[in-house]
């Protein structure tokens, strides 16, 4: 299962509804069902602010800046279950809405982008180098297609 959260005390919380989520949700999956291992799997999509971000990138990356989607990988099992949680994607609600503003498309686009960005990081897929970065910009074009979303990689290639 998929799960979104954002932060009722964040300014963002009254501009994430029930319908956006829900959309994260699916891109999420549609990454899970093609590119997770296994294909059924748990994760979480949290939607929270700059601030949070650069808090995060410091303390666990020692990068002192903020960015718009980090990913924290899990792998652990559910013993009860049996089902594996692939982990944390955290997404700066703020700088997508600048990111989706200077590129000219919606809000809900970026931050699909976003998301699928992060799930593929934790599929284990990353773009140190320029073929892993050529194979993980491409698988994320297939699935914003999939998702019929309108913009195909990020703008900051």
């Amino acid at each position: 299962m998929i799960s979104v959260q954002v932060n009722p005390e964040l300014a963002i919380f009254e501009g994430v509804s029930c319908a956006l989520a829900e959309k994260l949700e699916s891109a999420a999956q549609v990454v899970v069902e093609r590119f997770g291992k296994p294909p059924q799997a748990d994760a979480t999509i949290v939607l929270g602010d700059d601030e949070q971000l650069h808090d995060l990138n410091r303390t666990y990356l020692g990068i002192d800046n903020s960015t718009d989607v980090l990913a924290f990988p899990s792998g652990e099992v559910d013993p009860d279950t049996g089902i594996m949680y692939l982990g944390d994607v955290i997404i700066s609600y703020p700088r997508a809405v600048s990111q989706a503003s200077q590129g000219g498309h919606p809000i809900d686009a970026e931050l699909q982008l976003l998301v699928v960005h992060g799930m593929l990081h934790l599929c284990g897929y990353d773009h140190s180098s320029s073929e892993e970065k050529r194979e993980m910009w491409g698988f994320q074009a297939e699935i914003l297609e999939l998702l019929d979303c309108p913009i195909r990689s990020p703008a900051h290639e």
